[in-house]
């Protein structure tokens, strides 16, 4: 169980991002530094009705400790059961609610960012959530569904219901995951609130995690898309914002490596069917800003080649072909 008063800060941790972050690249970027994860979201309805895959997308290694199980639903009394069903299966150390999802399948059916919508609702969720657990309850929202002001009130309602942390991206629903951040404005929210934050949203490096630490106030950093592909960044951050010295970049060699084993925990978890599940995540570890040191191949058609594999050959064979003669 955690206890966010005792937690090191800045705290850092792994942002949950659905079909992204499950058990084989937690492990990754625990194996790097990631001092804390957010697991993907799990339905709380298909919790409650023993969906076989849901179930299985909630169970974690213990390796990946500390964890917190993020949930999404919008109904209190299923949000609760579903809460209380996986900590007595699985025993995280915190439960997370999504209240800041911006995609259409979720808030259509009232879940995620639509949550900011409806404040009294997602009082009642907290509120029963932390009423069915033993472990402490955070949220995750945003700035607001079409006002980014939103959050300076809605921070209030996730307070008073019994959350323990919020986790706030800096930009609206209507935003989605385009246009400028706002780091200032979950400052503001930050200052109204005496629960700790976490600041969320285009944090990719020292640099970005120390701007975004300085404007917002925040009690730490909740690292997303920046760490996909790249789990060598929350070594980067426990050093830079702890003033250490700082380890080299990975080689090429050693980004391979990495690609490899992560290939590896993922058929161990989901065997040679599930493969293709990988495709998301292997153009993250050979992004455009590698092109000038990979001068001797065409970035673009690696990436293309790269969402192309089906097995755990096709993977090597692609990799191989990267090595610089």
């Amino acid at each position: 169980m955690i206890d966010w008063k005792k937690f090191s800060r800045p705290i850092v941790a792994l942002a949950p991002m659905a079909d992204m972050t499950d058990l084989p690249f937690c492990l990754i970027c625990k194996e790097y530094g990631a001092p804390l994860m957010f697991r993907e979201m799990v339905s709380s309805e298909a919790v409650i009705r023993m969906n076989p895959k849901t179930l299985e997308m909630a169970r974690f290694d213990e390796r990946e400790r500390p964890l917190i199980q993020q949930i999404f639903g919008s109904d209190p009394h299923v949000m609760a059961e579903a809460a209380r069903m996986i900590e007595d299966r699985n025993h995280p150390d915190g439960i997370d609610i999504n209240m800041g999802c911006p995609v259409y399948n979720i808030v259509s059916n009232f879940n995620g960012a639509f949550l900011i919508k409806d404040p009294d609702r997602a009082h009642a969720i907290i509120r029963e959530v932390a009423a069915a657990v033993k472990v402490p309850i955070s949220v995750k929202t945003r700035l607001g569904w079409s006002k980014d002001t939103d959050c300076l009130d809605f921070v209030k309602v996730i307070e008073d219901a019994g959350a323990s942390l919020i986790s706030i991206h800096g930009r609206t629903k209507e935003q989605g995951y385009a246009g400028i951040v706002n780091w200032d404005r979950v400052g503001e929210a930050r200052q109204r609130t005496k629960l700790p934050v976490l600041v969320n949203g285009d944090i990719n490096s020292v640099e970005s995690a120390k701007e975004a630490l300085r404007r917002s106030s925040a009690d730490g950093v909740l690292i997303g898309r920046g760490a996909l592909g790249n789990p060598w960044l929350f070594d980067e951050l426990i050093r830079g914002l702890g003033g250490m010295d700082m380890n080299p970049a990975p080689t090429l060699d050693e980004r391979i490596a990495v690609v490899r084993r992560h290939a590896r925990m993922h058929l161990d978890r989901y065997g040679e069917r599930g493969f293709v599940k990988l495709r998301k995540h292997l153009p993250y570890y050979f992004k455009k800003e590698l092109a000038q040191s990979m001068s001797w191949i065409d970035i673009k058609d690696l990436r293309h080649r790269l969402v192309t594999v089906a097995t755990l050959e096709d993977l090597e064979m692609v990799l191989d072909s990267i090595k610089q003669d």
